[in-house]
Formats: C-alpha cells, structure tokens, sequence
C-alpha cells in the first residue's frame, strides 16, 4: 500500500520516537499491517531500545510484559501525522513510513491522543 505524503505533516524518526518516549501514556494504539496493540486501563505502555539499539514497543501489566514489538527502522524515511477528528475527539495518527522512494508505505503506526503540537494538553484522565 502506498502512502501519499501531505506537505508539512511529516517528522524524522528519531525526533518522533525521543517525543514518543515522553508521551507513552497517551498512546491509545500501535501496530504494524499484522497486529495491533491497543490501551487498556489495566495496563501500561515501556518504551524503551534493545541490546542492539531497536525500538522496543511492550504492553504491561504489573511486571509481566503482555505483548512486545520491536520496530525495524533502519530504512524509516520519516513519520508522517495525520489528524483524524475535530474538536475534543481528535486523534492523531503517527506512521512510520518505510521501503523505497518510489514505493513508500506505512511499516508501524502509532494513534495518540494529542498531536506533536499539543506536548503540554493530556485529555481526560491521561498523564505521564
């Protein structure tokens, strides 16, 4: 599946994943084209990298790692952001954009509950 970028909307990886880090509790999912990892109130988002530098993605519950995804970015050509709803309700989804130049797609993808530009607004009960 192709990708069509939007002027603008677009971030490195490793700027998004330093920011990601910092936000971890306001994911609300994240996946690849396979599988999804979703939030749950019982459980917790770790961030974190592997012995060899690969950003890890876990859910939690308590100490007992539930699911686990470790992203493969050596060929990550950016995240593009795309805001999906209005107002109160919106979301943005963040995918990580990989493959060639010429046929680009979406390898991971991440929805949260506010944008890049909202660093400092947490919707509802969210925190850090």
């Amino acid at each position: 599946m192709s990708v069509t970028v939007q002027s603008g909307a677009t971030v490195t990886f490793d700027r998004f994943w330093r920011w990601l880090k910092q936000h971890a509790n306001c994911i609300l999912r994240a996946g690849t084209s396979e599988v999804w990892l979703y939030d749950h109130d019982d459980l917790h988002w770790h961030l974190d990298e592997d012995p060899e530098r690969n950003p890890t993605v876990q859910t939690v519950r308590g100490k007992e790692v539930l699911s686990e995804m470790v992203l493969d970015v050596r060929e990550a050509l950016f995240v593009q952001v795309t805001r999906e709803g209005e107002g109160s309700e919106a979301q943005f989804l963040f995918e990580v954009v990989g493959g060639g130049r010429d046929e680009p797609y979406a390898v991971y993808h991440f929805l949260l509950a506010h944008g890049l530009d909202d660093e400092d607004t947490h919707p509802g009960s969210l925190k850090h």
